[in-house]
């Protein structure tokens, strides 16, 4: 198939939504794969005499995701797909972890500053560097954050603050970790911490807006490691959907949960069903989710005890090798709102 076009009519009432059908209110989703199995060749299996539960059945019902006559009926005419590669599982080798969390987005004002958490776990303190970028994002992306400003606190409050890395008393030290910002008004705070929970919170200064990126690398080789990084702020549309990213680095595999939350986070204005995507370090698509109570993951997802609070969250379950790796979450139907993203270490 080379081209297919879709036709919805007017006239009917259309919306996007998850479980029992809703009629008269139609669920675009629903019919649109039922009539993409068309194009693709497949038939109404209840009017050739099969009684079968299918999303290609000749009336619209309450399914709303593929069922197995449906991926069987496309492997008849299209044959089966070669087996997956195997998940990297874990072996002896040297245990990996997470050497850099990051996220970028859209950052604004009051409860629409970007606020990064982190998690350190062990019985040692790790070194870090904590970086606030702006001004060096690529070219291609519009409306960079040009003074981005930097605070990290721990649990009773702010620990570190910094605006402008070059001038700070800590500029010879930033430089030393080989991991300076590469534009004087970005920002960076170097500190060792001990085992606990922390969040960077970064802004504009003078009350300026625009897209930045928050970021925390590991700069020692200990036992202790980042297990956690929950990035809270506003979801737009194009270069400011939130994109969160990670580094898995060791031998071994990484088994981790990714969410997407909105509708649970108890402030004004969340994102009310976000959509999570999974990628690689060649941006080809991993997986994805929109709704983890409707994810062939469920019971996996609900075994973590990690699962989102509300239905309409997503989550996604990935065991992962050594590399770079981004998360993207999205409002359905390009809506906007205050989001968070979040990966957890599952491994012991």
């Amino acid at each position: 198939m080379v081209e297919s076009d879709t036709l919805f009519n007017s006239a009917k009432s259309w919306d996007s939504y998850r479980g029992p059908l809703q009629y008269p209110v139609i669920d675009v989703r629903r019919v649109f794969v039922h009539e993409l199995g068309h194009a693709l060749g497949l038939t109404h299996p209840d009017q050739a005499g099969q009684t079968v539960a299918a999303i290609m059945n000749s009336l619209i019902s309450d399914r709303e995701v593929l069922a197995a006559d449906d991926i069987a009926g496309i492997h008849a005419l299209y044959g089966t797909p070669p087996a997956p590669t195997p998940a990297p599982t874990p072996g002896s080798g040297v245990p990996s972890h997470l050497a850099n969390i990051s996220t970028r987005m859209g950052v604004g004002l009051a409860e629409n500053v970007l606020i990064g958490g982190f998690i350190i776990h062990g019985s040692q303190p790790k070194r870090v560097i904590v970086r606030a970028i702006g001004p060096s994002l690529p070219g291609s992306i519009g409306n960079a954050l040009l003074d981005p400003v930097l605070e990290l606190h721990d649990s009773n409050g702010e620990i570190a603050f910094n605006d402008d890395w070059y001038n700070s008393p800590q500029a010879n030290e930033i430089s030393g970790t080989g991991l300076a910002p590469t534009e004087p008004l970005e920002s960076a705070i170097v500190m060792t911490l001990s085992p606990g929970n922390y969040t960077a919170v970064m802004y504009g200064y003078d009350s300026s807006q625009g897209v930045g990126l928050v970021e925390v690398y590991e700069l020692d080789a200990t036992q202790t490691r980042l297990v956690n990084i929950s990035t809270r702020g506003r979801v737009n549309v194009g270069d400011e959907a939130m994109i969160g990213g990670l580094i898995v680095q060791g031998s071994n595999a990484k088994r981790l949960i990714v969410r997407a939350l909105g509708p649970s986070i108890p402030i004004g204005g969340v994102l009310s069903n976000p959509v999570l995507e999974l990628h690689n370090s060649s941006g080809a698509l991993m997986a994805s989710n929109d709704n983890w109570i409707s994810s062939p993951q469920q019971a996996e997802i609900l075994a973590t005890g990690l699962q989102p609070p509300n239905s309409m969250e997503s989550a996604i379950i990935a065991t992962l090798g050594a590399g770079n790796y981004t998360a993207i979450v999205r409002g359905m139907n390009n809506s906007s709102g205050v989001g968070l993203v979040e990966a957890y270490d599952l491994d012991p």
